[in-house]
């Protein structure tokens, strides 16, 4: 058996299972969960009519770079989304959904017979970003949000000794679970150190299409063309359908960028076997080429956070993220006592904050936080709200 295996922690949903069991939550209130980010709006009918339209290709194998019209409409969006020229031949790679993607970069990019091979990942962060650098061999490097400058990642604060070390870099802009957006000061930050110690950036943007402001969120492809990086050196974005088009058992995204980079994890894929399935193909590629049923998902979401913000802002630390469809809230108690408690009096599932972030110096980035995910319908997370809203309360009689 692989004895890396061993080096992994209980997966976050795990570790809430052990959690809340042996909790009966009370009858009278349904339940409902806040606790696993999967989105729960329709998927759109005219991406399930592609899918069982070519059901066909069910006979053929499929080629791990994937049919060239999806090829197309991927990078077509990203002209679309984000202004910038990437080539459908050399620089775009279809992939089952941006989780497989982006533990399978670590395999292909990390060289383990290295000095100290290092991992840095944002603090809290994706476990895949964890688990993909060490059974690639790396040492995970953790680099902590902070609160008072909109959770960013203190990347400056990073030893130097240890970007000597990095070989791959874990970005997620908008942050999972902060909703915070990277600004192109960072991306040219990040950009130097990747010259300088050679390092590649893997950037992670499966919510980059929800979001609340009046601009969408900056994209890392979209910052190194504003720089003049357009050959997109040491870079991949990672991104997915499952949030932006509600689909996410459809297993569908792309990864682009460094065309030298997506040749050699095209090479890998080939030998682990991760080509998509034709249908899939079909459905992903008329998803790309239609923003209407995007918008109209961005508008539920947003629907959804103005009505519940008011609710609970009065009894917690809440603020609306810049993007994503989570909630970043401070609690007045330990987070996984809250959340047990809070399933066990009103029935609702959210998940602690700490389960999502390692310690470092002694403090865990995560404690005293809980992530809530929006994605039921909006009656629902109302009713959630109002129901923690009252939890807390009770926590807290003084508010």
């Amino acid at each position: 058996m692989n004895p890396r295996l061993d080096l992994l922690q209980p997966y976050p949903f795990e570790k809430l299972r052990v959690l809340n069991a042996g909790v009966t939550p009370p009858a009278q209130w349904p339940a409902i969960s806040l606790g696993i980010g999967e989105p729960k709006h329709p998927t759109p009918q005219f991406i399930r009519d592609a899918l069982a339209a070519h059901l066909d290709g069910l006979a053929v194998y499929p080629s791990t770079a994937g049919a060239l019209a999806l090829r197309q409409a991927c990078a077509q969006w990203t002209h679309r989304r984000y202004g910038i020229a990437v080539d459908a031949q050399s620089q775009v790679l279809p992939v089952n959904g941006s989780r497989e993607a982006l533990f399978a970069i670590a395999q292909t990019v990390v060289d383990a017979s290295r000095d100290a091979p290092t991992v840095v990942c944002p603090n809290p962060f994706y476990q895949i970003y964890e688990g993909a650098a060490l059974l690639a061999g790396a040492q995970p490097y953790f680099a902590a949000v902070d609160a008072q400058r909109n959770f960013a990642v203190d990347w400056a604060a990073v030893p130097d000794a240890v970007w000597q070390r990095t070989q791959l870099l874990y970005v997620c802009s908008p942050g999972n679970p902060t909703g915070a957006v990277m600004p192109l000061s960072e991306w040219k930050l990040l950009f130097e150190l990747s010259d300088r110690h050679g390092f590649v950036i893997a950037s992670d943007e499966c919510y980059s299409e929800i979001w609340f402001g009046d601009r969408p969120p900056l994209g890392g492809l979209e910052a190194a063309w504003q720089l003049g990086r357009t050959d997109f050196r040491n870079l991949l974005l990672f991104t997915s359908l499952s949030k932006r088009s509600n689909v996410p058992g459809l297993r569908s995204g792309f990864v682009a960028g460094d065309a030298a980079l997506i040749a050699a994890f095209t090479r890998y894929r080939t030998y682990h076997g991760s080509a998509m399935n034709p249908a899939v193909q079909a459905a992903s590629a008329v998803a790309w080429n239609d923003e209407a049923h995007v918008e109209h998902n961005r508008a539920l979401y947003r629907e959804k956070f103005a009505a519940v913000l008011p609710i609970l802002q009065p009894t917690m630390r809440v603020q609306l993220p810049d993007a994503g469809f989570y909630l970043w809230a401070a609690i007045p108690v330990d987070d996984a006592n809250f959340a047990r408690g809070l399933l066990e009096k009103y029935n609702v599932t959210v998940l602690p904050g700490s389960y999502l972030a390692r310690e470092q110096d002694g403090a865990n980035p995560g404690s005293g936080r809980i992530r809530m995910a929006l994605v039921a319908p909006k009656d629902e997370c109302v009713e959630a709200a109002r129901r923690i809203a009252a939890y807390c309360a009770e926590l807290n009689p003084s508010q």
